[in-house]
């Protein structure tokens, strides 16, 4: 232990980083992100912990700062982590263990904490098959719910995530986790409107599907091997009808008990894997 915290001091030391506490404007700033109360037009988050923050920068996300606590890292991988990432933070800092473990989630802290900003990805970025397949979240609300259709989105093999009717930050601390990473690399774009999103998806020879209990048409019986794009509405409301007014179709999974849905994140998994299987 000794030896790690000698080679942390000697890393450390090369940046000659500042000491810093709880009244720091970062320190305020890393408390206001993760309690989702502030604006954030920077699309700044915190990825806390080995864990997070290395995704974050294997991912080649953007380091605004990087706050590392001395006291609190105990492992040969943190240890390589600040090496890795101090030449990347804008800004970088020291701090107690007191004040980590004030800004920090876990009950064992590692004494690392990045302060990065979100990917910002266009509709240019996007390079789309014949069978490319699309989730559009119309007013999710759940950060939870959200991050997990990301993380599905990124296991089944899905091409992007359109997201209408924002309800929730895409940098919302439950956001961030659910994902387990995925919003890292999956393409996640925000439409002004559902008319500009389905323009979008028409132009590109989509077909559009409207996940609904009362649609005829199973997800086993979809015509896939094309390009085709689901719309998952939101927990209270359901789907915005503006989109039935559009040439769409429809989709429903069968209800086998008493129960008349399923949860927008299961019901997400089950059309997002149908379809990449199949496509």
């Amino acid at each position: 232990m000794a030896d790690l915290q000698e080679r942390l001091q000697a890393i450390l030391a090369e940046r000659r980083l500042l000491n810093i506490g709880e009244a720091h404007p970062v320190v305020r700033a890393v408390k206001a992100i993760a309690a989702n109360s502030k604006p954030n037009p920077k699309r700044l988050f915190v990825a806390e912990g080995y864990w997070l923050a290395k995704l974050a920068l294997d991912n080649d996300l953007r380091v605004d700062a990087l706050l590392v606590s001395p006291e609190c890292v105990y492992t040969n991988e943190c240890v390589s982590l600040v090496r890795e990432m101090l030449p990347r933070a804008e800004h970088a800092y020291t701090v107690s263990k007191k004040v980590f473990e004030k800004l920090a989630e876990k009950d064992k802290p590692d004494g690392v904490l990045a302060i990065c900003y979100m990917k910002d990805y266009s509709l240019d970025d996007l390079a789309l098959d014949d069978k490319a397949v699309i989730l559009i979240l119309d007013g999710v609300e759940i950060p939870g719910n959200m991050g997990t259709l990301v993380r599905v989105a990124d296991g089944a093999g899905a091409d992007a995530v359109f997201i209408v009717n924002r309800k929730a930050r895409l940098t919302h601390p439950k956001f961030i986790h659910s994902t387990m990473g995925a919003a890292f690399h999956v393409p996640i774009i925000e439409f002004e409107s559902v008319d500009d999103c389905y323009a979008y998806l028409k132009s590109k020879h989509f077909t559009i599907y409207l996940a609904d209990s009362r649609a005829e048409k199973m997800y086993y019986e979809l015509p896939l091997g094309k390009r085709v794009a689901f719309v998952m509405g939101s927990e209270r409301y359901g789907i915005s009808r503006v989109w039935y007014d559009k040439e769409v179709d429809y989709v429903a999974i069968p209800m086998m008990g008493q129960c008349d849905s399923l949860n927008v994140g299961v019901a997400g998994t089950v059309l997002l894997y149908e379809a990449c299987v199949k496509n």
